[in-house]
């Protein structure tokens, strides 16, 4: 068997740094040389992973890369800590570990580098080595055929108002959206990331191929569009989380939980099947006070139990006596800090999800078969809160909401957040969604499973990786 030596690069943002960790787990347990360059500042975010693949043949080996400039005078760019001021040093941040990278591709000589797409200098760094270089965005197909698509037509220029909707064009679904569901790419705070994101374009095109954290029966029109459409190389291999296995996996993906498992199986364990829904807004998004009250005002008028993720200092925004009274009626469980999600979401008491739709968050709550609530915020989720309500059917959108530069999440009253929950939690319409959603999750199982399709596409890369130097 010839031997082949993955390198894989990872953002520091948690959405993207934890399933390119998953990734890592599963190309080692394929027999895969498997090497993940980080710097010393987010090493220790890879232990787990490393942990995982202590008996395979191949142990994920970290290489802890220097950066150029010294980390400490640079602003740690991650989902836990994001501001206007490392979004203007953008461009300096992700070229920082360019040169060590450099030198230990011209030492190592791997097979090939998977890195994240904010990272375009690595396409010509590939090609000076003469290996291909993967890209991975950390998202699925439908977002990169939508935001591609809005790139190439500007529909969004065609529109007399912020307010007025637009259909996305040459897309297999009609796909609405309005101009303040998109980033004001032309605002000053943008400006290095901007240039970034549009290198990052242009490189796609040039680079040998797109690994994509999704399976085609989620959205077979999309795997065809962008490969057939957009005319791009690409390989599905997700949902690449489910290479977690295990019980302790599922409930330490990224960070250690703030609540042990045991706990809130408990309590999850009290509740009726598909009775509890699950808040969380992932490590970025911020609600605000004013939003925070909101939502518990909403949670207590709708009287559903549910599992709400909070951030430490949101505990002060609830209402008074609030968690006192959900307490007592044992409604609600609210978690301050990290949640052990995928454990939650795949607990068949719990059936709504309202979430911001960050890829990861929707792929898990697909894998859990729940119905959910799109609360987009920035970055592709609306995007992928698009797929969710009119390309899947399987949630309802809170309301009409505006892309944030700040990760802010705002504006949303206690009704919406009423109406919205019963909704997805109902008999009629909730498990109409959850019916779809359930078949969505058998499929997720399988994909990943020998002979499915996600298993055939790695297969199908790695067959190519190896093969590579041959066809030059």
């Amino acid at each position: 068997m010839v031997n082949c030596h993955v390198v894989l690069l990872p953002f520091t943002a948690y959405g993207h740094l934890i399933p390119m960790a998953d990734m890592a787990v599963l190309f080692a347990s394929r027999g895969l040389q498997t090497t993940i360059i980080t710097s010393p500042l987010n090493a220790h975010r890879f232990s787990k992973s490393v942990q995982k693949t202590a008996n395979f043949p191949h142990q994920i080996a970290l290489h802890i890369a220097e950066p150029k400039a010294p980390e400490a005078g640079q602003p740690p760019l991650d989902d836990t800590s994001i501001s206007q001021e490392s979004i203007f040093g953008f461009r300096e941040f992700v070229s920082m570990l360019q040169e060590p990278v450099e030198q230990f591709i011209q030492e190592s000589r791997p097979n090939c580098l998977i890195a994240d797409m904010f990272y375009p200098w690595t396409t010509k760094t590939a090609a000076k080595f003469d290996i291909p270089r993967i890209v991975f965005h950390g998202t699925g197909f439908f977002p990169l055929c939508a935001s591609e698509s809005i790139r190439l037509y500007e529909p969004h220029k065609a529109v007399s108002s912020d307010l007025e909707p637009f259909i996305i064009p040459h897309l297999p679904h009609e796909i609405k959206l309005t101009r303040k569901q998109l980033p004001n790419l032309e605002a000053e705070i943008f400006k290095e990331f901007v240039e970034v994101m549009m290198e990052s374009v242009e490189v796609d095109a040039t680079s040998y191929g797109v690994i994509v954290n999704s399976f085609s029966e989620l959205e077979p029109e999309y795997v065809w569009h962008y490969r057939e459409v957009m005319k791009r190389k690409t390989w599905h291999i997700g949902p690449v989380w489910l290479c977690n296995k295990i019980l302790d996996d599922k409930s330490e993906r990224g960070k250690k939980a703030s609540i042990h498992e045991d706990e809130c199986l408990r309590w999850l364990e009290l509740k009726s099947p598909n009775s509890v829904v699950y808040l969380s807004f992932g490590s970025l998004v911020e609600a605000t006070a004013s939003q925070v009250f909101e939502i518990a005002m909403g949670l207590e008028a709708c009287g559903e139990s549910f599992i709400w993720v909070i951030k430490n200092e949101q505990e002060r925004s609830l209402p008074e006596g609030f968690e006192v009274r959900m307490k007592a009626l044992g409604k609600g469980l609210i978690i301050t800090g990290w949640a052990p999600q995928t454990l939650i979401l795949d607990h068949e008491s719990v059936g709504g999800f309202v979430t911001h739709c960050g890829w990861n968050s929707v792929l898990e709550g697909l894998a859990g078969g729940v119905s959910m609530v799109t609360w987009p915020v920035m970055a592709e989720q609306f995007h992928n809160a698009k797929l969710v309500t009119d390309v899947l059917e399987i949630g309802v959108s809170i309301g009409d909401l505006e892309w944030s530069a700040t990760a802010s999440c705002d504006g949303v009253k206690r009704e919406a957040v009423e109406k919205a929950v019963a909704k997805v939690m109902g008999a009629e319409e909730g498990e109409k969604m959850r019916k779809w959603a359930r078949v969505l999750k058998e499929k997720a199982k399988t994909v990943v499973e020998e002979g499915g399709s996600s298993y055939l596409d790695l297969n199908a890369f790695i067959e190519d990786i190896k093969t590579f130097k041959s066809k030059q």
